[in-house]
């Protein structure tokens, strides 16, 4: 692979796969071994953003993070691929199959990937033996959530959504609000930025793919598939959530944990709603102890 700045993915992800979907090739990176761990990120980042919670878990876990097609990924789907919610999260779910794993897995999502994993789990409920929810959209915020939700309207037009992200191009504009400031606590790496940041702007491809998953976010599916997982049986979920989060309000997430059938709620300080950017070592321990707690009642 280049080592051209918006192509950089860190060396704690291990090696890279290439998964041949019906959608497309989508890239994955794995580590370690034991039971398996699959990592789904949100808009504008990619696998770069679970390296400090791989790095933490790869004694004892073998840990997926997939590089989705959401505005930093490297390799752009087949121009007809469906980036809708209900496509991403069926995304989700062929990655799976194409990764070889069977039911007994842990899926974490975060940010508009948690989303999409509540998409992917409410349409197939048994894939998956643990669902882990760290920051994202539940069944009472809107997709996307202030100050983001111009943002479909303005991917309507792949241009117009390149015209706007090339203001990304310059660091200190990620850190505003309206970019990373919300996001991110503490900022982001340089390294990490430009790759959630650049990709856009570099391949036509991969601006078709952002802009196609962009513009058809919408809230409908979202709010269907919390609401599918408080009323039907599914896996145990945790959720994970930064309590000062600006995005996604803490007290959603307790509202969502006392709904749900069997869910655990595990409060993270000092981070906004990036957890695997700002609390790495609490969430991976948060991660741990919940599907080794709950592997025992596998049967």
């Amino acid at each position: 692979m280049s080592a051209a700045p918006h192509r950089f993915r860190s060396p704690l992800l291990g090696e890279r796969l290439a998964l041949d979907l019906p959608q497309g090739t989508l890239e994955a990176f794995r580590r370690g071994s034991g039971p398996p761990l699959v990592f789904a990120h949100g808009w504008l980042s990619n696998a770069n953003l679970w390296r400090g919670v791989v790095d933490r878990l790869a004694d004892r876990f073998t840990c997926f993070a997939l590089d989705l097609p959401l505005g930093a990924h490297r390799v752009a789907l087949h121009a007809e691929a469906d980036l809708t919610p209900a496509g991403c999260g069926a995304l989700i779910l062929a990655a799976l199959d194409a990764l070889g794993l069977g039911e007994d897995v842990t899926l974490v999502g975060n940010d508009s990937g948690g989303a999409y994993s509540q998409i992917a789990v409410a349409a197939q409920p048994r894939r998956v033996a643990r669902l882990v929810l760290t920051s994202c959209e539940t069944p009472y915020d809107p997709f996307p959530p202030p100050p983001f939700d111009g943002l479909p309207a303005l991917a309507r037009d792949p241009a117009q959504l390149r015209t706007l992200f090339s203001a990304l191009e310059d660091r200190a504009i990620r850190s505003a609000p309206a970019a990373f400031g919300l996001l991110a606590k503490r900022g982001l790496p340089d390294d990490v930025s430009d790759s959630y940041a650049l990709p856009c702007l570099h391949d036509d491809g991969v601006l078709r793919d952002t802009a196609k998953a962009i513009a058809s976010a919408t809230s409908r599916p979202v709010h269907a598939a919390g609401r599918a997982l408080i009323d039907a049986p599914g896996p145990p979920m945790l959720l994970a959530w930064s309590r000062e989060d600006p995005v996604f309000p803490f007290a959603h997430a307790e509202r969502y944990a006392a709904a749900l059938p069997d869910a655990q709620l595990v409060a993270l300080d000092d981070a906004y709603s990036f957890t695997p950017e700002d609390q790495p070592a609490a969430l991976a321990d948060a991660l741990a102890a919940f599907a080794q707690r709950t592997s025992a009642r596998r049967p």
